[in-house]
């Protein structure tokens, strides 16, 4: 109920889009309300879009003029509603003033206080000691049930959804909840560009003030605008404590510019730049960081990045760039373990051209430089890559030429190494395959032409190696399958379960390749896509000799109304007919047995609120696994995740990785860890665990974080973080670490995002 129908309606007057209706009864050119006979007066307002409605206890003035009601006085005019003891109403300027218990209601927003003097058409005016609540903008979809509240010494309205505020106080809690709040000399709100800005504010928590700040700006959509962003405090093992301070520069709405000055106790004061671009044909990033002096090595340290993607018609390519000054840099400076594992960084340029030819045709040139960074771990030396300068290809193809399918690949590249044999290599492999497709079966017969020539340079050549090997093979195969359906019932649930079996046959003649340097081949990882390929390597340098056949078959459950997959399984196995002639290198002993290992693996929703999958490598040689990997994830709710797997590689990886996001009983606190540990080398990999709590209006998060950089060192950090929802984050930010982490992480103040991957069908 609104506030002014809470008492019988004595008297009402409706200033409608129409002419005023003249009455002798009133003192001047309009009629005159009388108490008590509840008159409607049909006046014009200013906006003759929108009626004005007046209710109180007693209407009267002149109407289409002005106009004044005492008593639980309340005005409507589309969504604007106007409630006071008292209301002045001008309809020419279509203004109004009010006074005692002053309510004003707009779409969500409600503000109160003693007086209020409002102009109706621009929504400008003034409204003395104001207690405010501002909805959220994006009605339907916020979390929070407001954008803001408070209040203040004076309000000035300054437009359509642009709020002044003087002498005030906000929060983002709900009613009756001051967990925190900000007290600000001046704070503007302007939802219009969805930004606020205050100065001389200090932030409390709980009534104790923890952070004063003379100006900032924050964002009222998530979205970061120009001005200093919350600092982040923390520490790590290798810098010690430290303190970031982001300022955030929006150029325009496709460019943005961060500047970030960060001081560790150990290492000194860094900065750091980010530039943001996305523009029609461009988009990318440049970053660079700088240390002018390491106070732990004395020396100057930096690092840049350049990663541009770009589009002209038919034309796409890209640039990455990546340098750093010294092979620690990342393990020294660097808080996240994908960059401090990184070996090689690379550098270069990539063009690509394609275009239709034909019908039915399409083809494709693209040209590369690459080279590397090789970042030395002085324990566990590797050696550099090879250098690409340049690297030309070409590739074609035509499908369904009189029912064949035609396709080219070639490549000529330039290999550069300081230590190792250089030379060019040439390669095309033209081939033509004979699908036949049936809507339960598939066959298809391919041959091709394999090509290859190289030239050498005789530095770091050894002597009878000749300078242009050529090496020259035929391929074919044959590739053919089945697919049968039947409906299944399980758990109460219909399915539909296929069975597909399948059969590919290789035959590649063997030539010697001994006298044949590896520039970029390396022997490929056998798995369950790997067994259906030609070449048991990836790189040109080596194609492998073969007489082989490999079976396999796969079943599924779809769900019959929308063919999501709910569950997969395979089993595989390759059958040689011939002994292994060709190698990677001299060091490298040939296969001689006739079966492969077996590759077995299932996946999917295996039974409500939880998903798994299992990957075996079996050797029947040795009637062990050469690979498993066993994972699972319990979901059984909104932030409720916990993720167990277990990985094991012959000889190179025995790992166990456990992480978790908890709730601890139902008191707002939740649990987050995860504990990554080599069984093979006896130590941990990487461990993370702490503590959030939500707040309703804010989540805390404690995070501790330890992993290995090295192959004998390991690095500490430590996040403290308070979010203020809506307005404001303090102290170092986890939520990085966490996401990459714990799979299925949530943030505590925002919706989970639902699992796309998968489907729940027992539900």
């Amino acid at each position: 109920m609104l506030r002014g129908l809470r008492a019988p309606v004595l008297a009402m007057v409706l200033l409608a889009p129409v002419a005023a209706v003249a009455d002798d009864a009133g003192t001047g050119t309009g009629p005159a309300a009388v108490p008590g006979q509840g008159l409607k007066l049909p006046l014009r307002g200013r906006d003759s879009d929108q009626p004005t409605r007046i209710t109180a206890d007693k209407v009267e003035g002149v109407a289409d003029r002005d106009v004044t009601a005492t008593g639980q006085a309340e005005l409507k005019k589309g969504d604007l509603n106007i409630s006071g003891e008292r209301l002045h109403y001008r309809a020419d300027t279509d203004e109004v003033d009010a006074t005692g218990g002053v309510r004003i209601e707009r779409l969500g927003d409600v503000i109160q206080g003693p007086s209020l003097r409002y102009r109706i058409p621009d929504s400008t005016g003034v409204f003395d000691k104001p207690d405010y609540s501002l909805a959220p903008r994006n009605r339907g979809q916020a979390t929070n049930p407001v954008a803001g509240r408070g209040s203040a010494a004076e309000l000035d309205f300054e437009g359509e959804d642009k709020f002044h505020f003087k002498e005030a106080t906000f929060t983002t809690c709900k009613p009756g909840s001051d967990d925190w709040f900000a007290k600000v000399g001046d704070l503007r709100l302007d939802f219009t560009r969805e930004v606020g800005t205050a100065t001389n504010s200090t932030i409390y928590f709980y009534n104790a003030p923890i952070l004063y700040l003379p100006w900032m700006t924050f964002s009222l959509n998530n979205e970061r605008k120009t001005g200093f962003l919350p600092p982040s405090i923390g520490s790590t093992g290798q810098g010690g404590p430290e303190i970031s301070v982001p300022y955030y520069f929006n150029l325009a709405p496709n460019r943005d510019l961060t500047l970030v000055s960060r001081y560790m106790q150990k290492r000194g004061l860094q900065w750091s730049g980010q530039f943001r671009f996305l523009e029609p044909y461009t988009n990318g990033e440049v970053h660079f960081e700088d240390l002018p002096r390491d106070h732990v090595t004395g020396q100057k340290r930096s690092a840049f990045t350049l990663n541009d993607v770009f589009t002209a018609g038919r034309f796409t390519g890209y640039v990455n760039v990546n340098k750093v000054s010294d092979d620690a840099y990342f393990r020294d400076l660097s808080t996240r373990i994908n960059l401090t594992s990184q070996t090689n960084l690379v550098r270069e340029g990539f063009v690509s051209y394609a275009n239709n030819w034909w019908d039915t045709g399409t083809y494709t040139a693209s040209a590369r430089l690459q080279r590397f960074q090789t970042l030395q771990d002085p324990s566990s030396p590797v050696v550099p890559p090879y250098a690409r300068l340049p690297q030309i290809t070409f590739s074609a193809d035509r499908q369904d030429f009189r029912g064949f399918d035609f396709t080219l690949s070639s490549e000529y590249v330039d290999f550069e190494h300081p230590t190792l044999v250089n030379g060019r290599r040439l390669t095309a492999y033209p081939s033509l395959s004979l699908p036949v497709v049936t809507a339960g079966a598939f066959f298809t017969p391919k041959i091709g032409w394999h090509a290859t020539r190289y030239q050498l340079d005789r530095t770091m050549l050894a002597p009878g190696v000749p300078t242009q090997p050529v090496r020259v093979l035929p391929i074919t195969s044959l590739d053919g399958g089945l697919i049968f359906e039947r409906p299944v019932q399980i758990f109460g649930e219909n399915f539909t379960q296929t069975l597909e079996p399948r059969a590919y046959y290789l035959r590649v003649a063997f030539k010697d390749q001994s006298q044949i340097p590896v520039f970029d081949t390396a022997v490929a990882d056998f798995n369950y896509a790997q067994i259906f390929s030609e070449n048991t390597f990836v790189g040109g340098d080596r194609i492998a000799d073969a007489n082989q056949l490999t079976l396999a078959a796969t079943t599924r459950l779809l769900s019959p109304t929308n063919g999501q997959e709910a569950i997969r399984a395979l089993i595989g196995q390759r059958y040689y007919f011939t002994d292994q002639k060709v190698v990677l290198d001299s060091s490298t002993t040939p296969r001689t047995y006739k079966n492969s290992d077996w590759l077995a693996s299932i996946s999917g929703r295996i039974a409500p609120k939880w998903t798994g999958e299992t990957a075996v490598d079996y050797d029947p040689r040795q009637q062990s696994a050469s690979r498993l990997t066993v994972s699972a994830r319990y979901q059984p709710e909104a932030f409720s995740t916990l993720n167990m797997s277990y990985r094991y590689l012959r000889d190179q990886v025995h790992q166990v990785d456990v992480s978790s996001q908890w709730p601890l009983g139902k008191s707002g606190w939740y649990g987050v860890g995860r504990y990554n540990y080599s069984i093979r080398d006896r130590r941990m990999i990487e461990g993370l665990g702490g503590f959030e709590y939500n707040g309703d209006c804010w989540v805390l998060r404690f995070v501790v974080q330890r992993f290995a950089v090295a192959t004998q060192q390991a690095t500490n950090s430590i996040f403290l973080q308070l979010e203020l929802n809506g307005f404001s984050r303090v102290g170092s930010n986890p939520l990085e670490s966490l996401k990459r982490n714990i799979p299925g992480y949530s943030r505590l103040n925002q919706s989970p995002s639902s699992d796309s991957s998968t489907t729940d069908f027992f539900n």
